[in-house]
C-alpha cells in the first residue's frame, strides 16, 4: 500500500502567548512539529506533506534542517478554515499519489509509530475508506466526542457541538487518521461549514465513512495523543519524551545514574555500557561510543564521542569529534571544529577550537588552542594560549610530534613549533621553532640581595 502523510502545522497556538508558532517551540530540543513528522517518515510514508500557515517561512526551514534528504512537501493554508480545509490545502503536493494517507496534528508528539502501525494494518484488514485513532479521557472536555452505536463508530461530535449526553462519553478523537487518497478528496470538496465553529471539520468525515460500511479504529493511551496548547502541557510532553527516550536506551545497555535529570535528545545515538552522569545533556544529532563515560552537568552538542572516553564534570562540547580513550575534563570547553585523536587529555578550564590534537597530546590545565594543529605526544603547560587573532583575520598554530610547551606560553600565530622542539616556561613565541630546538624569549633572572630588607626601612 503506497502511503503519504500530512501534518497540519499551519495553526498559531494562540494560548502559548509567544511570538512563535506553537509547532516550533521545542520539546526535548526538537520543534514540536518534528515529532510527529519523524513519525510518518519512520513509516517510509512519501511524500511527507507539512500544511503551514502562520510564519510559514520560519517552519519551512525548521522542517528542512530537521529532514534533510527526505521528501517533504509544503503546503500553505493561507486562512484558517478548520482542519478538512487545511488538509484539503495539501491536495496540489500530493496529486498523482494513489493509495492511503494518514493525517496527524502537529502538535501532538507524544503519538508511537506502533500505534501508526496498527491503524494502517486496521485500515487495510477492514477494507474501509477511514480509520481513526480513538482514547479515553480522564477529563475528555475540549475534544470531539466519539459516537458508537451497537458498538460501531458512528461519527464524531465536537465539544462545541455536544448535547449534554455526548458531553458526559470519556471516548475521544486522537485527530489521527488514514484515508483513501482518492475518496479524501471527494469528500472534502463536499465538506460543509454549518456548525458552531464555522469551520470545515475533518471529523465530518468519520460519519461519511461509518455511513458507507464503517470506519476503523483502533485505541490508544490517552497519554499518546495528546495535544499540546500551552507551555505547561509542552513541559508537561517534554518529560514523558525524555522518559520513553532514557528507558529506551537503558533497555538498550546504558547506564544513567540519575535519568530523570539527564536530557538526551531523541536523534542521540548511544552504544551500550555508555555511562551517564545526572544533569547531563546530550543535544542535537550526538554520537556517543561504547563505554563512555559523562560525567556530572556535561553538555554535549552534534558531537562525536569515541569509545571508552571519559568526560569528567561540566565539560561542554559543540561540533566536536572525541577520538577513542581521551579523557576531558572537569570545566573543558571543546567548541566547534575540535577534533581530538585517541589518548588525547584535555584538563581542567582548557578550551579548544577548530583544533586538531595528535594520540596521546595533553593540556591538562588552564589552556587556550584556538586554530591549532597539534601533533602526537606533546605536552602543553598550564597558562598556554595560542594567539589565533590579529584584529582582523584568524591564523594557525602548527606544533610538530613530541612538541613540549612551558607553562605560561604564547603562541602569536601564525607560527610553527617544529617536531621535538622545546618553549620554555614564559615565553611569547613569534617566529618558527626549529625542530629539536629550544625557544626561550624571558629576559635573564637578576636577584638583587638585601632588596626587601631596605623597602621595610623606607616605608
Amino acid at each position: 500500500m503506497k502511503l503519504a502523510s500530512v501534518v497540519l502545522c499551519a495553526g498559531k497556538g494562540t494560548r502559548m502567548k509567544s511570538d512563535r508558532a506553537k509547532v516550533l517551540h521545542p520539546a526535548l530540543g526538537r520543534p514540536l512539529c518534528a515529532w510527529p513528522l519523524s513519525r510518518t517518515v519512520a513509516l517510509e510514508a512519501s511524500p511527507v506533506v507539512a500544511v503551514v500557515g502562520h510564519q510559514a517561512e520560519a517552519v519551512e526551514r525548521a522542517v528542512r534542517g530537521e529532514f534533510p534528504g527526505v521528501d517533504v512537501r509544503f503546503a500553505l493554508q493561507a486562512e484558517q478554515k478548520g482542519t478538512g480545509h487545511a488538509v484539503q490545502c495539501a491536495a496540489g503536493a500530493l496529486e498523482g499519489h494513489d493509495g492511503a494517507v494518514l493525517i496527524l496534528y502537529g502538535d501532538a508528539p507524544l503519538v508511537r509509530e506502533e500505534t501508526l502501525s496498527e491503524l494502517l494494518r486496521a485500515f487495510r484488514e477492514s477494507g474501509a475508506k477511514l480509520a481513526l485513532v480513538s482514547a479515553v479521557a480522564p477529563t475528555p472536555f475540549g475534544y470531539g466526542r466519539v459516537l458508537r452505536r451497537d458498538g460501531r463508530v458512528v461519527c464524531i461530535r465536537e465539544q462545541k457541538d455536544c448535547s449534554a449526553e455526548e458531553a458526559a462519553l470519556t471516548e475521544v478523537n486522537a485527530g489521527i487518521y488514514v484515508a483513501d487518497a482518492r475518496w479524501l478528496w471527494a469528500q472534502l470538496a463536499t465538506l460543509s461549514p454549518k456548525n458552531a465553529q464555522g469551520e470545515y471539520y475533518l471529523t465530518d468525515l468519520v460519519e461519511r465513512a461509518a455511513a458507507e460500511g464503517g470506519a476503523a479504529v483502533v485505541t490508544a493511551p490517552f497519554e499518546d495523543i495528546a495535544g499540546v496548547n500551552d507551555r505547561v502541557e509542552l513541559a508537561a510532553v517534554s518529560r514523558v519524551l525524555q522518559r520513553r527516550i532514557n528507558a529506551g536506551h537503558m533497555r538498550a545497555g546504558v547506564t544513567f545514574e540519575d535519568p530523570e535529570s539527564a536530557f538526551v535528545d531523541g536523534r542521540a545515538e548511544l552504544a551500550a555500557d555508555v555511562e551517564v552522569g545526572p544533569q547531563v545533556s546530550i543535544r542535537g544529532r550526538c554520537r556517543v561510543g561504547r563505554g563512555a563515560r559523562l560525567g556530572q552537568g556535561s553538555v554535549l552538542t552534534d558531537t562525536v564521542v569515541g569509545e571508552g572516553v571519559e568526560v569528567k564534570p561540566y565539560s561542554v562540547f559543540e561540533e566536536a569529534v572525541v577520538g577513542a580513550s581521551c579523557t576531558i575534563g572537569p570545566f573543558a570547553r571543546l567548541r566547534p571544529g575540535t577534533v581530538l585523536d585517541e589518548g588525547v587529555h584535555l584538563g581542567n578550564f582548557v578550551e579548544t577550537k577548530k583544533a586538531r590534537i595528535g594520540r596521546g597530546s595533553k593540556a591538562n590545565h588552564l589552556a587556550y588552542l584556538g586554530d591549532a594543529e597539534i601533533g602526537s605526544g606533546v605536552n602543553v603547560g598550564a597558562g598556554t594560549i595560542t594567539c589565533n587573532y590579529d584584529g582582523t583575520h584568524k591564523h594557525v598554530t602548527r606544533m610538530g610530534d613530541g612538541v613540549f610547551i612551558g607553562s605560561d606560553t604564547q603562541l602569536v600565530a601564525p607560527v610553527t613549533v617544529g617536531a621535538g622542539a622545546y618553549v620554555g616556561a614564559g615565553t611569547t613565541v613569534t617566529a618558527d621553532v626549529p625542530p629539536g630546538a629550544l625557544a626561550v624569549s624571558r629576559t635573564p633572572q637578576r636577584n638583587i640581595e638585601r632588596w626587601a630588607e631596605r623597602k621595610v626601612r623606607k616605608g
